[in-house]
């Protein structure tokens, strides 16, 4: 499967995790830094990874607006949060999130 995943985690910590899962595996990611470079780069993306924690970007508003445009709707999302923010996941995936899992 080609494409890049897109990571939107502003942890240093997490974000190093991901690359090395990323270089082992052999899958190009990227990490915008602002929604427009996100938005962008969406049009070449095969999943998109992102910490509804992250301070830059409000995930749950990201998501609603992929999910509402008809060419990035199809690409799917996989959202990370706190376990002991259960609000936030259902905020996530009613907005489009196709998964939520704690970190």
């Amino acid at each position: 499967m080609s494409g890049v995943v897109i990571v939107v985690v502003d942890d240093m910590f997490f974000a190093s995790k991901i690359r090395a899962v990323a270089e082992a595996v052999g899958v190009e990611i990227s990490f915008p830094r602002n929604k427009d470079a996100l938005i962008e780069k969406a049009r070449e993306a095969r999943l998109i990874l992102v910490d509804l924690h992250n301070q830059k970007i409000d995930g749950v508003a990201l998501a609603r607006e992929l999910k509402g445009n008809e060419q990035l709707r199809a690409i799917p999302m996989v959202g990370f949060f706190s376990h002991v923010e259960t609000e936030l996941q259902r905020n996530a995936l009613a907005a489009g999130f196709d998964q939520v899992l704690p970190r």
